[in-house]
């Protein structure tokens, strides 16, 4: 159901969007952290970064800038001291509820890894369709018109992609939206990104359940692409005066429900005359019971007459 009604009706209404890649941030980073709420988190008071959660041994890092365009940051180490293997930027209009798709496997490959190694700082050399395999499952096709030495995979309604850079940089990139600094979702790999977690951020790319937003969180170039549906039941209606054709029919439906408790055309009158004779007939004959057989009822005596 797409709702498209102006901000300044309800502003703050809370509504399901979808597709989840077109929603844009809500603010926050909450679904982001979310997988990893038991990892330390570390408020920073100074510098553009105001929330660092890390890995219990420091090597993997999801920082958190409120105010900037790149608003996430997220790299994995050999240690703590070490420069990054790879690095993952989201933009500021990327959902929250994508970066938890590549938050949740990092989760995932550190509680598995061991001492020394983890699958989250290099995996296994993989083709550019391991990466965009769940979006190609998903129905999405290989752009022809790609620059060469780039392969990409473009959604169903052309609003969201992943292009995959064969050239000398090797970078992968998630987009959705229309080109613009405030409708067009990014997130960047960098070359040496383990696939499988470039294809577990796709997986939630592609996830068809929508996301809750307010009303006013939808860019206005966006609205139009999205749909929109209210959040729980809809509001109760005021009741309403009761319009002339409503009193008609009210007045023709009580009719029809007496002419069929009471029916009045002349065959059920002579029908219910015939019950009413029946019932009196039955009456007269219990209150004087006919007389015994081979018994005469005793005659009046007369009075005797005299002689003069």
């Amino acid at each position: 159901m797409n709702t498209r009604q102006p901000y300044t009706q309800a502003p703050f209404q809370e509504v399901l969007v979808s597709p989840m890649y077109l929603a844009g941030s809500n603010g926050t980073g909450d679904a982001g952290f979310a997988p990893v709420a038991h990892w330390p988190h570390h408020y920073l008071d100074e510098g553009p970064c105001q929330l660092l959660v890390t890995s219990p041994d420091q090597r993997i890092r999801i920082g958190w800038f409120g105010d900037d365009f790149e608003l996430w940051k997220i790299t994995a180490s050999d240690d703590p001291l070490s420069a990054p293997r790879w690095t993952a930027t989201f933009n500021h209009v990327t959902p929250a509820e994508l970066v938890a798709g590549l938050t949740t496997a990092l989760a995932q490959d550190y509680a598995g890894a061991s001492d020394d190694t983890g699958r989250y700082l290099t995996g296994s050399y993989a083709h550019w369709r391991d990466a965009a395999q769940p979006l190609l499952d998903a129905g999405w096709k290989r752009d022809g018109g790609a620059v060469l030495g780039t392969v990409e995979i473009i959604a169903p309604d052309d609003q969201a992609g992943i292009l995959y850079d064969k050239r000398g940089s090797g970078t992968v990139e998630l987009w959705a939206g229309p080109p613009g600094w405030g409708t067009r979702a990014e997130a960047i790999f960098t070359a040496r990104t383990p696939h499988h977690l470039i294809a577990a951020t796709a997986a939630a790319m592609a996830d068809p359940a929508p996301v809750i937003r307010e009303r006013h969180q939808i860019h206005r170039e966006v609205e139009h692409m999205v749909s929109l549906a209210p959040v729980g039941p809809p509001a109760p209606q005021l009741p309403r005066a009761p319009t002339p054709l409503d009193v008609r029919r009210t007045a023709v439906t009580q009719a029809v429900h007496r002419a069929a408790r009471y029916p009045r055309t002349a065959a059920d009158l002579r029908v219910m005359a015939a019950r009413s004779r029946t019932v009196a007939s039955a009456q007269n004959r219990s209150s004087n019971p006919a007389p015994a057989l081979g018994v005469r009822p005793s005659a009046t005596p007369t009075p005797p007459r005299h002689s003069r």
